[in-house]
């Protein structure tokens, strides 16, 4: 984490925050929080560092005035194609250095794995 975030010059936090963007049009900054799993207040240092970089927006709820949307920039989408493109990359690296027949039986224990954390998660939600 230390050399990506050294990489794409963010902090780790802003790091992960921006990749939450992912293809969602807009977050709220609660949303933000929950998904970070960290108080409203960090999350209030980290989007405004954030948009120092220019790399997401506010902009007010047309619905509701008191609510603040968050939206990614071009800048932020450009930044987070980069770091996608980066994390594929160390993705594949890894897994062409597994021998294809351990490689298929790898994926196929994460994708157990995963169903099983998901499970868990619904239980415990």
């Amino acid at each position: 984490m230390q050399y990506q975030s050294d990489r794409f010059d963010l902090p780790d936090a802003e790091l992960r925050c921006l990749l939450l963007f992912g293809d969602e049009r807009y977050l709220t900054p609660k949303g933000i929080a929950q998904k970070l799993n960290v108080v409203k207040s960090r999350v209030t240092k980290i989007i405004n560092g954030l948009i120092k970089k220019n790399l997401i927006q506010k902009i007010k709820d047309p619905e509701d005035s008191r609510v603040t949307l968050l939206s990614i920039t071009a800048d932020g989408r450009q930044k987070t194609d980069d770091i996608n493109l980066f994390l594929s990359g160390i993705h594949y690296q890894v897994l062409s250095n597994i021998h294809p027949e351990n490689r298929t039986d790898l994926l196929r224990n994460l994708e157990v794995l995963k169903a099983s954390l998901e499970s868990v998660k619904e239980l415990m939600a």
